[in-house]
């Protein structure tokens, strides 16, 4: 069956005379919708499309857009010979070749690589080109690359997660032992969760093209290019790639530092990006090396925590123990016993004994940890980010007596340098805002549990209903895209086979909680004046406002969740 939506021209120009029937139609059967499978892309990049795609890029609209990025990812890690596996028409691959890179360039289109070649060609450069499937890219391809790229939207493609696993390990093993791979994706996430928009400001400056998804569910993302010139429409099927998921799969992959930006910039901001760029690097670090692979949220949070400022508020005007929300009896209760009875609370009901094995992420300067350890003689290991912070937990545990119950862990959540299958109980308390990949948060905590394991935690989160935009003063300041959510939490913990699931709102005692830490600071100011800097102080009296003012506008939620299997 072919429609005008099939075919460029459409039915009612007529083809051009240069074009047959075969060079213009996309076949995707009766119900286009339902078309998911990998190999179809072939049957996509029909000639008439492939001879229209560079008025959809736009080459000059494009390199400015892009600036020098790339250029300079690569140039920064001494990158000599690329292999771009999504050449397309070639844009990327010319613009690798007039910076100097040794380029190969491949692609599983034969019309894409024909049209790179002239396209190379009619820039002064002859590509070498290969036609090659990502699945069987160590087959058709040979050698040994510093980087590898795969852009423009290209690894949406793939629809089994067999197939997308298999062509990151092909390009894992092409990389050499410190490759890095430079992948970018659409921002899906925004599209099925807020609809499409788009600022067509980066990837797509194609003046005289539109370029919209007509249909979108969790598995498909098919898009309508219509060129406004001659009023031709082509479709391709893609697979609506969550940025989370990507980064994830890289990681299983091996790929030990992976950090994301959104339309070239950080990967946090007041406006969603309309693309994701993933910088994925091979280079294998040691344990003692682990902070170098930490996302680009976590090393915010670590040089924020680890900072004179941060370490001298938080240990003197906050209380140096328990640097969480309390549960407050009045508004005007000090932040020490509302913050002891958090802890107290927490612990009921969750079965613990001398015998439990605790893993308090994000433990701050262990008050938690002590207490559980002195109130039931139980092991806690106390993980956390900031070394400033673990030196003092240190000392408290040695100074208390309790050094030889609680341990100190260096390290980040999303990525724990602790045994599988080991603690009875993962603890935390309001540290996973602080990271940027919660889904792979939860997945890590699923890997240390033993099997029956319970999770308890308090996290300052966006309210299921949340105006996102008003949410951006609080995320700003995090360097944050999101906060997490009771439904996000409740679905991602689902997702590993947790079915019972326990929350206590207690968002009422958030907007309570930092009001008294404001009160605390702007008492504090003529004592600290000197030991705090003026812009320290500054911002953080700014920063509990917001907090304050996004609990009482409803745009919060806190409380205590408590989540077994």
């Amino acid at each position: 069956m072919t429609t005008a939506a099939d075919r460029s021209p459409d039915t009612a120009a007529g083809l051009e005379e240069t074009y047959t029937e075969a060079d213009v139609h996309q076949e995707f059967g009766e119900n286009p919708n339902e078309v998911r499978d990998t190999n179809h892309y072939q049957e996509e990049y029909v000639k008439g499309f492939v001879d229209k795609w560079d008025d959809y890029i736009g080459w000059e609209g494009r390199a400015a857009s892009e600036g020098s990025f790339f250029i300079d990812q690569l140039s920064a890690r001494g990158v000599e010979k690329v292999l771009d596996v999504a050449t397309g028409t070639g844009f990327n691959s010319v613009q690798l070749l007039k910076a100097g890179f040794e380029t190969v360039s491949a692609d599983g289109s034969a019309e894409m690589l024909a049209k790179a070649f002239q396209n190379g060609r009619q820039h002064g450069h002859v590509l070498r080109v290969v036609q090659a499937d990502w699945r069987w890219l160590n087959r058709d391809v040979h050698g040994e690359y510093d980087a590898i790229i795969c852009l423009g939207n290209s690894f949406t493609h793939l629809f089994n997660e067999r197939d997308r696993r298999k062509a990151l390990a092909e390009f894992y093993a092409m990389l050499k032992h410190d490759g890095v791979l430079i992948l970018d994706q659409r921002n899906y996430d925004e599209i099925l969760d807020n609809g499409f928009s788009s600022k067509h400001k980066f990837f797509y400056c194609g003046d005289t093209v539109t370029a919209e998804p007509e249909y979108i569910d969790d598995g498909l993302a098919r898009f309508r290019y219509t060129f406004h010139d001659d009023g031709s429409v082509y479709h391709l099927n893609m697979f609506p790639l969550r940025k989370d998921y990507v980064r994830r799969l890289m990681r299983e992959v091996g790929f030990q530092k992976i950090d994301s930006y959104g339309d070239f910039q950080e990967t946090y901001g007041t406006e969603s990006p309309d693309f994701w760029i993933h910088v994925a690097e091979k280079t294998y670090r040691p344990d003692d090396e682990l902070t170098e692979n930490y996302s680009t949220a976590v090393h915010t949070a670590r040089d924020y925590y680890n900072s004179t400022d941060a370490d001298t508020f938080y240990h003197e005007v906050w209380g140096g123990e328990d640097i969480h929300v309390g549960l407050y009896n009045s508004p005007d209760e000090p932040i020490a016993p509302a913050s002891q009875r958090t802890v107290e609370r927490m612990a009921e009901g969750m079965d613990i004994t001398a015998e439990t094995r605790i893993l308090d992420m994000g433990a701050g300067y262990g008050g938690s940890a002590r207490w559980l350890a002195r109130t039931y003689g139980c092991h806690v290991t106390c993980l956390n980010l900031s070394e400033v912070e673990n030196d003092r937990n240190r000392e408290k545990n040695r100074a208390q007596g309790l050094d030889h119950l609680v341990d100190v862990v260096d390290g980040s959540f999303e990525s724990m340098p602790v045994q599988d299958n080991y603690y009875d109980l993962v603890w935390s308390q309001d540290a996973f805002l602080h990271s940027g990949e919660r889904r792979e948060v939860v997945a890590e905590i699923n890997r240390v549990l033993v099997p029956g394991g319970q999770v308890v935690f308090t996290d300052p989160m966006a309210d299921d209903n949340a105006d996102t935009s008003a949410l951006a003063p609080i995320l700003a300041r995090l360097h944050l895209d999101t906060l997490g959510s009771p439904g996000f939490y409740r679905e991602e913990f689902a997702k590993h086979g947790f079915n019972d699931f326990t929350f206590e709102d207690h968002t009422d005692q958030l907007t309570t909680h930092y009001g008294r830490v404001l009160s605390e600071l702007e008492a504090a100011e003529p004592k600290f004046e000197g030991a705090i800097s003026d812009e320290y102080i500054s911002n953080m009296k700014t920063g509990l406002k917001n907090w304050v003012n996004g609990g009482k506008s409803g745009q919060l939620s806190w409380g205590i969740f408590r989540i077994r299997r």
